[in-house]
């Protein structure tokens, strides 16, 4: 379970709306469960279907600080579900929150993927 706050989940949404045409991405930082804030990524691959995360290199130590980092990106019409793309390129996010909101229907969901297999987490807002 995750706890995304409105002010936290107003930043992902304006983020997605103002990388229309193409995916946003960043980082969602959490301390037990909540999400504290959003850092915003950049989207190397500036696509509407797919993306490559870049951030501010000090952003992963956060973790070095007790933080845990879930990853965001944005789907501009299909559903809020991982992606056979998203399976195949999880890498570093193995296990950990995967956060997705699609721009169309205004709808925020959370999964992990480990091992090729996706499991929705429950998201309190």
């Amino acid at each position: 379970m995750v706890t995304i706050p409105a002010s936290v989940r107003a930043e992902l949404v304006a983020h997605a709306h103002d990388e229309d045409p193409n995916e946003a991405c960043g980082l969602v930082v959490l301390r037990d469960g909540v999400a504290q804030r959003y850092e915003r990524g950049r989207n190397a691959a500036a696509s509407p279907y797919r993306f490559e995360l870049e951030l501010a290199p000090e952003l992963w130590f956060l973790e070095d600080d007790g933080y845990e980092l879930a990853v965001f990106h944005s789907h501009l019409s299909s559903p809020p579900r991982p992606s056979r793309t998203d399976v195949e390129n999880i890498g570093l996010w193995e296990g950990k929150p995967y956060l997705i909101y699609c721009v169309k229907d205004d709808d925020l969901a959370a999964w992990t993927i480990e091992d090729g297999q996706i499991a929705p987490l429950q998201i309190n807002e």
